[in-house]
């Protein structure tokens, strides 16, 4: 593999610029959130916003689709949602005599997983291949996923009425937990603002549409292809051995704190590598450093961990914000 040159860092780190600006032009105040949707994306991961109602979720999706020319698909997660309605099933052709796979939702670049934790857990495991996998299996076939494959999903929480809490395995394969949290109110007044000229240039049509007219504003940044290339040039930033061994020492200690029931698996050093990877891109750099372990670690690690039942409430967050403070980076 040949190392990377400044010239592609930068190029790089350029056209992450443009995704989030365009994402920017529907989301107000949440570059932090969008920079993180994007080293996400960069990494091949998926993430899980984790939030009440109405702060964004489903415009957030949609954006970054147009963002970067990638097909969208909603699955709208229900009780009565089964597997097949996500991954596909197959249709017996009266015609031909053959069976023919009926693609489901989960075959598209940008898949917005809404309120998934509103399905029984049999449905929220037809995720799990695709999550981890980027394919599906379906009456015994098995079927890749287009390229590239990134899902948001959205799970109110779990105190609400009619959910269900997504199982430990489930919440291992998503890269990143992120909040949107409610917006500072000059931010809401701007909402406010955008959302009414929205109405205002549909000329009588009525405002059933607003979130559509506000969408039109966003522009693909990049073609599906380049968004491919991207992930090439992350997978080809530099990880030192001490980078390496930070996050390892890192992850260790969640295994070995007395908080904690079961710690962060293998699969969260794997994350945090791959987030570091994205952060350096992002800052125009051909190598991680561990400050960018630092940076994406309250977002890689918390959903991961399991407390003894006395630690009390979810103080994951905390836990993992002493620990930087704790564990020494060695040279």
């Amino acid at each position: 593999m040949e190392p990377l040159t400044a010239e592609d860092t930068l190029a790089a780190r350029d056209a992450t610029r443009k995704i989030i600006a365009q994402i920017e032009r529907v989301m107000v105040g949440k570059h932090d959130v969008i920079e993180l949707l994007v080293m996400a994306l960069l990494a091949r991961g998926h993430i899980l916003i984790e939030d009440i109602p109405g702060v964004g979720k489903t415009m957030l999706a949609k954006a970054t689709a147009r963002a970067v020319g990638g097909s969208f698909k909603r699955i709208q997660f229900t009780p009565d949602l089964l597997p097949g309605d996500v991954t596909g099933l197959s249709i017996y052709n009266q015609k031909t005599t053959e069976f023919l796979f009926n693609p489901g939702p989960i075959f598209a670049n940008v898949v917005l997983a809404d309120e998934i934790n509103r399905a029984t857990p049999k449905t929220q495991s037809a995720l799990l291949e695709g999550l981890e996998e980027a394919q599906v299996t379906v009456e015994g076939t098995t079927r890749p996923l287009p390229k590239p494959f990134f899902v948001l999903a959205t799970q109110n929480p779990v105190e609400f009425r009619g959910t269900y809490p997504l199982p430990e395995a489930q919440m291992d394969r998503f890269f990143m937990r992120l909040r949107l949290g409610y917006p500072q109110p000059s931010e809401e007044i701007e909402l406010l603002e955008r959302h009414h000229n929205a109405v205002a240039r549909q000329d009588g049509r009525g405002s059933e549409n607003q979130a559509g007219e506000l969408l039109k504003q966003v522009e693909p940044a990049l073609s599906i292809e380049d968004v491919h290339l991207l992930q090439m040039v992350h997978a080809r930033i530099h990880i030192s051995a001490a980078v390496r061994r930070y996050i390892v020492s890192l992850v260790n200690a969640t295994r070995t704190h007395v908080r904690v029931l079961q710690g962060a698996s293998p699969r969260a050093s794997l994350a945090l590598q791959r987030a570091a990877q994205s952060v350096a891109l992002m800052a125009g750099r051909e190598f991680a450093t561990p400050d960018d372990v630092k940076l994406v670690a309250p977002h890689i690690l918390p959903h991961r961990l399991i407390l003894h039942e006395e630690a009390g409430g979810d103080v994951s967050e905390t836990l993992i914000a002493s620990l930087l403070e704790e564990v020494p980076v060695e040279v």
